[in-house]
């Protein structure tokens, strides 16, 4: 049975594999970089605890205007799309897409992914 960095660079690879993805990564609730796939100079780490940051803030925001938890956060800039989605109680996924690409089909095999690192940590 294949351990859990191995589960979790599979799943992250797959992700990476969707057509558009530029880079993917998988961190803990508090900003700590789990693994990832991505070029070196997308600054790894300070992606990690920003993304943490952002989704953090936005559950914040939400809750405190009675609107629920965020499903997800997306950040659109002129050069691409950084989403970043929960993965349960202990950690999130990051994914860097680029501008041209619809976000449908990589919401959902986000959400599916997501789902599957929660039952990986657990």
């Amino acid at each position: 049975m294949p351990d859990t960095v191995e589960m979790v660079d599979k799943l992250l690879a797959d992700l990476k594999n969707m057509g558009g993805v530029e880079a993917c990564a998988a961190a803990s609730r508090d900003g700590l970089l789990i693994r990832a796939v991505m070029q070196k100079e997308f600054f790894v780490d300070s992606l990690a605890a920003m993304s943490a940051t952002i989704l953090g803030a936005a559950e914040t925001a939400t809750t405190h205007v009675a609107k629920g938890v965020p499903n997800r956060v997306i950040v659109e800039t002129d050069y691409g799309r950084l989403v970043v989605i929960g993965a349960g109680p202990k950690a999130l996924l990051i994914l860097l897409a680029g501008q041209d690409i619809g976000l449908g089909l990589i919401l959902l095999e986000l959400e599916k992914s997501a789902k599957k690192l929660k039952d990986i940590l657990a």
